[in-house]
């Protein structure tokens, strides 16, 4: 074999071995991007799993609507940092808002979030039973000014128990802080509990010594941070 065949067989060979290197490179690269999203995916269900059995560790032992509504607001807090948390809660031909601010409360000109909410608008968000965005809200009837209230980051999140439903809690912070889709899933995963306790928690007396709710006509105000 003469010395231009071995030098083109030769470059034939590195040709192969580099083209099998940059296959092999692809398959660890894969291999590397799978383990790390595995590991993520991990970290956020231990994550969750963490948060879920401490808010249960927590909530039990309230009896009272309200200290129960007050512990779980605090710990949605230490979850979302500056959040500010309502519940609307269904009752038999209205509904009842419990208020809890954060040290930064969202106001829009002089009104809440809260007091765009009617009662035909909580009742749909109530019967569509899923995790609402800002954008679902005005789909439903949200109404005021979307560039205004687009400036809040804002979700619903669902309080059913048996396919009924008890209520939601509204979420909300400024845009600059908005919601993850993480924090959102951790929140979701503890309403099922948090349903059960509402349901079985004593509406004491003390309970209905509250303003009313503007934007909610019949709707009490009843707590606050």
């Amino acid at each position: 074999m003469d010395y231009k065949k071995r030098h083109k067989r030769l470059r034939l060979l590195i040709k192969k071995l580099n083209s099998e290197r940059k296959r092999q490179a692809k398959k660890t690269d894969i291999l590397c991007n799978d383990l790390i999203a595995a590991q993520r995916h991990f970290i956020k269900k231990l994550n969750t799993i963490n948060f879920t059995a401490n808010f249960y560790e927590s909530i039990i032992g309230c009896t009272d609507l309200n200290g129960l509504l007050c512990t779980a607001s605090s710990l949605i807090k230490e979850k979302i940092t500056d959040a500010n948390i309502s519940f609307f809660l269904r009752e038999a031909e209205s509904f009842e808002l419990f208020m809890f601010y954060s040290d930064r409360p969202v106001t829009i000109g002089k009104q809440r979030p809260e007091d765009y909410f009617s009662p035909e608008l909580v009742e749909d968000i109530c019967k569509a039973n899923k995790v609402c965005t800002i954008e679902d809200m005005f789909a439903m009837g949200l109404q005021g000014n979307l560039n205004v209230l687009n400036k809040i980051s804002a979700v619903t999140i669902p309080l059913g128990l048996f396919g009924s439903s008890l209520g939601f809690i509204l979420i909300y912070d400024r845009l600059e802080n908005k919601l993850t889709a993480d924090e959102i899933d951790d929140i979701y995963a503890v309403t099922c509990g948090l349903s059960r306790a509402i349901a079985s928690a004593v509406r004491r007396p003390a309970d209905c010594q509250s303003r009313p709710a503007e934007g909610l006509g019949q709707a009490p105000l009843k707590a606050e941070d």
